[in-house]
C-alpha cells in the first residue's frame, strides 16, 4: 500500500521499544514481592527475548547497514543510528541482568537451599563426584578441536556454549597450536544436580560449562592450558525462502532450516575473565566488532537456568498452583455440541480450561455424524495432543483439512514434521498462501444432523486469539469463542475455502479478514467514534494487543484523540504511538501489564453510540498483521459474553494499580506504584474470579 508522508516526530522506534519491554520484564525479576524462583524465571525470559531480538531485529539492522541502506523508519532514524542506540541500551540491560543475578537472586536462592557451587568452592567430595561424572558422561562425547592449518576454526552453532582454550606446547604429532575450541555437547544436560550425599544443600546444581572448564586440562595431554573461556555466538536466524522461485514450500523450508544454525554472527558473549587476545580473536573469526561483544559475569547463556524453577520442588518459592475452571455453561453438560446449540461459549485462558477446545476436536473424531474437521496450525508444539487427534481422525476416514503455517518463526521444524505426519494419515494439508503467513486461529467441525426437513449439515466453529498449544494455554492470557451461529460458521468456511483453493475474496457478514478488510474496518470504526464525538455523543476506543506499530492507524488514533475520543490502549510490548502529547494525543492512555501470565489476547472495543462493538482477534496493530498475513477479527455477539470480555479483558486491566506500567510520550514507562495493603493484581483477581485453587 502507498504510505502517506507522516511526521517522524509522531512515532517511537520499534527496536528501542522492544528493549523497553524487556526492562519491564526484568523489573519483575527485581520485585521482591514475586516468588523467588519466579524471579529467576523472569530473568531467563529476558535472556530468551534478547536472543530472539538479536537473531531477528539486530540481524536485520546489520543486514541493512551492510547493504548500505540509509532509509529511515517511521521515527526518522536510519539503521546505523538505531543500531548505535540499541547497542548502548542492550549492553546496559545485560549488565543489569547479571548484577541482579549475582547480587540478589543467587544469594537469596542460597538462603533457600538452592546453590550453584562455583569451581573454586567445590568440596573434595563434590570435586570427586564431578570428576567421575565427567569421565563417565561427558568425556566420551566431547570433540575438542585444536586450531591449526588442518583444523580451521569450526562452524560454531547458533547460541551453543563453547570453550575457547589458550594453549602452549606441542602434542604427540609435534603440532604446535595456540588455541582450541571445545563445544559443549548438545546431547548432554546443561545443568547437573549433585547427589544429596555431596550436595551440601537441598539442591546443588552445576553447569555443564563449569564441568568442562574444570577438566579442560585432561583434553590436551602434555600441553599447558594458559586460559579457558566460555563463549556463545548469536546468529541471524530469520528464515529466508525465495517465494518467487520455490516449487514446494515444505522442501524449501526444510532446506532453510539447515542453514539457520550458521547464519551471519550478530553478537558474541564471553565470560568476564576472557583475555583481550582471545576476545579479539573470536571477534575476527565471527566478523564482529567491539560493539557486538558482551562480557558477562556468570553463565554466557542465562536461558540455561530456565529449567531450574521446574526442577526445584519448593512450592513456597513459586506462584500458587491453580486449576483452570470449566465455564458454567458446561457444568453437568457432557455434550459440548449440544451446549453450543444453546448458545455461544467464551473461554478465558489460562483461568478457564483449554480442555473444551481439545474435546471439541476429540469428540468430533469419535462422533460418527461428524464428517469433516478443518483447522489452522501456527504454533502447537512438538508434542501435541490436538495434532495426534487430527491424525487419528484422518485415519478413521474423516475429511480432515489442516492449514499448516510452515513459516511460524522458530516452530518451522515442528510444523514441517506435523505436516508430513498428517499427510501420511490421509489429511488434506495445505500451507496457506505464499507470501502471507496464516496467523488466524480457527477450527471448523461439520456434522450431519436431523432437521425439520430431514438430514442437514450443521457447522460449529472455534475462533481464538491464541494458538492451539495446550502448554502455552496455561501460561498465556487469551480468549477463545466457540459458536454454532451459522453466519459466523459460514464466514469461517469461506476463509478456509480461500486458503485451500483459488478465487476472489468473498464478502463476509461478521469476520474482518487480513489482508483484505481488517485494516479498513478498524480505521472505519475509529473514524465512526470521531464522528460521534463531533456530534457531542460519548465516544470511546479501548484495545488490547501485543504491539502497536502501523503508522496510518496511529495517525487515525491521534485524529480521534484531537476530536475528543477517549482512547485506552493496553499494549504489552512495543508501542510506536506517543501518548499524552498536548494537541496530539492528550486523550490517549497507554498501559503495559506484565505479570504472572503473558498477555497475548487482542481485543478491540468501540462504543459506537452505545452498541458497544467488541471484537477478538489474532492480529496486532502492525503492518505485517494488516497487510502480509491471514488474520481474523471476530465479534462477540452474545451480550453476556460481550460484557465478560469488557470486564475481564479490559476494565480489570485498566483498574490494575500494581502490574500496569504507564507509558510516557518519550517512550519510557512509569512503574506501578509500590504495593501497600492488599494490592489489586489483575492476574490474581482473575484467578479468584474464574479458577479455584488447586
Amino acid at each position: 500500500m502507498v504510505r502517506k508522508n507522516l511526521p517522524p516526530s509522531h512515532f517511537l522506534n520499534r527496536e528501542l521499544g522492544l528493549l523497553e519491554f524487556n526492562r519491564r520484564v526484568l523489573a519483575l525479576a527485581a520485585d521482591d514481592t514475586v516468588p523467588l524462583l519466579e524471579r529467576l524465571r523472569f530473568l531467563t525470559i529476558v535472556s530468551s527475548n534478547l536472543d530472539e531480538f538479536f537473531e531477528i531485529r539486530v540481524a536485520g539492522l546489520k543486514e541493512q547497514i551492510k547493504a548500505g541502506i540509509r532509509e529511515s523508519g517511521p521515527d526518522g532514524r536510519g539503521p546505523a543510528e538505531v543500531f548505535e542506540l540499541v547497542s548502548a541500551q542492550a549492553h546496559a540491560l545485560v549488565g543489569e541482568q547479571y548484577r541482579l543475578l549475582n547480587g540478589v537472586i543467587l544469594p537469596a536462592l542460597v538462603r533457600q537451599g538452592v546453590v550453584f557451587p562455583r569451581r573454586a568452592d567445590w568440596t573434595e567430595a563434590q570435586r570427586a563426584w564431578i570428576h567421575d561424572y565427567f569421565l563417565r558422561e561427558v568425556l566420551p562425547v566431547l570433540t575438542p578441536i585444536g586450531l591449526d592449518p588442518a583444523h580451521p576454526f569450526p562452524r560454531v552453532l547458533n547460541k551453543s556454549v563453547n570453550l575457547a582454550v589458550e594453549l602452549e606446547g606441542r602434542d604427540s604429532f609435534g603440532r604446535k597450536s595456540r588455541a582450541a575450541i571445545v563445544p559443549a555437547p548438545r546431547a548432554l544436560p546443561r545443568l547437573v544436580r549433585l547427589p544429596a550425599d555431596v550436595a551440601g544443600a537441598d539442591y546443588a546444581l552445576v553447569l555443564l560449562a563449569s564441568i568442562l572448564r574444570a577438566h579442560v586440562d585432561e583434553l590436551f595431554a602434555g600441553m599447558q592450558v594458559k586460559g579457558c573461556y566460555r563463549f556463545r555466538v548469536t546468529r541471524n536466524s530469520d528464515l529466508f525462502v525465495d517465494e518467487e522461485e520455490i516449487k514446494n514450500l515444505r522442501i524449501a523450508v526444510q532446506g532453510g532450516l539447515l542453514q539457520r544454525h550458521f547464519g551471519d554472527a550478530v553478537r558474541l558473549e564471553v565470560a568476564d575473565d576472557c583475555s583481550p587476545q582471545t576476545a579479539e580473536f573470536l571477534l575476527q573469526q565471527f566478523g564482529l566488532s567491539e560493539a557486538d561483544l558482551y562480557r558477562v559475569e556468570g553463565p554466557v547463556s542465562l536461558s540455561r537456568l530456565s529449567e531450574v524453577p521446574d526442577r526445584v520442588d519448593k512450592p513456597e518459592l513459586k506462584y500458587p498452583a491453580f486449576r483452570p475452571a470449566l465455564p458454567p455453561a458446561l457444568a453437568g453438560q457432557p455434550d459440548l455440541l449440544a451446549a453450543l446449540r444453546k448458545g455461544d461459549l467464551l473461554l478465558h485462558h489460562p483461568f478457564e480450561s483449554f480442555g473444551p477446545v481439545i474435546d471439541f476436536i476429540r469428540t468430533s473424531v469419535t462422533d460418527p455424524r461428524v464428517i469433516a474437521i478443518k483447522q489452522t496450525v501456527y504454533r502447537t508444539g512438538t508434542d501435541s495432543e490436538l495434532m495426534e487427534i487430527l491424525i487419528e481422525a484422518a485415519r478413521q476416514g474423516k475429511e480432515v483439512t489442516v492449514v499448516v503455517e510452515l513459516m511460524a518463526r522458530f516452530d518451522e521444524e515442528a510444523n514441517v514434521n506435523w505436516a508430513a505426519r498428517l499427510e501420511e494419515a490421509g489429511a488434506h494439508v495445505v500451507y496457506g498462501v505464499v507470501g502471507h503467513k496464516t496467523h488466524a486461529k480457527m477450527a471448523l467441525v461439520v456434522r450431519r444432523e436431523d432437521g425439520p426437513q430431514g438430514s442437514v449439515l450443521r457447522r460449529y466453529a472455534h475462533l481464538s486469539t491464541g494458538n492451539y498449544h495446550p502448554r502455552t494455554a496455561r501460561q498465556y492470557a487469551d480468549f477463545g469463542l466457540m459458536t454454532a451461529r451459522e453466519e459466523i460458521c459460514a464466514d469461517v468456511n469461506d476463509v478456509f475455502k480461500q486458503l485451500t483453493g483459488l478465487g476472489k475474496s468473498s464478502r463476509m457478514k461478521h469476520l474482518w479478514l487480513s489482508p483484505f478488510t481488517l485494516h479498513k474496518r478498524v480505521v472505519a470504526a475509529v473514524r465512526n467514534e470521531v464522528r460521534l464525538a463531533k456530534e457531542g455523543k460519548p465516544a470511546r476506543v479501548m484495545a488490547k494487543m501485543n504491539a502497536l506499530l502501523e503508522p496510518e492507524l496511529i495517525e487515525e488514533l491521534y485524529a480521534a484523540s484531537q476530536a475528543g475520543v477517549q482512547i485506552d490502549l493496553l499494549v504489552r510490548g512495543v508501542c510506536a504511538l506517543r501518548p499524552g502529547v498536548p494537541g496530539l494525543s492528550e486523550n490517549v492512555r497507554v498501559r503495559s501489564v506484565v505479570g504472572r501470565f503473558l498477555e497475548h489476547a487482542r481485543l478491540f472495543y468501540f462504543h459506537n453510540d452505545g452498541t458497544e462493538d467488541v471484537y477478538l482477534s489474532s492480529a496486532d496493530w502492525m503492518d505485517r498483521n494488516f497487510f502480509r498475513r491471514i488474520e481474523l477479527a471476530f465479534p462477540v455477539l452474545d451480550p453476556v459474553l460481550k460484557g465478560r470480555v469488557v470486564r475481564e479483558g479490559l476494565q480489570a486491566y485498566l483498574e490494575d494499580a500494581s502490574q500496569a506500567w504507564t507509558m510516557r510520550a518519550d517512550g519510557g514507562y512509569d512503574a506501578p506504584a509500590p504495593r501497600r495493603g492488599r494490592p489489586r493484581l489483575v492476574h490474581e483477581e482473575l484467578l479468584r474470579m474464574l479458577a479455584p485453587a488447586a
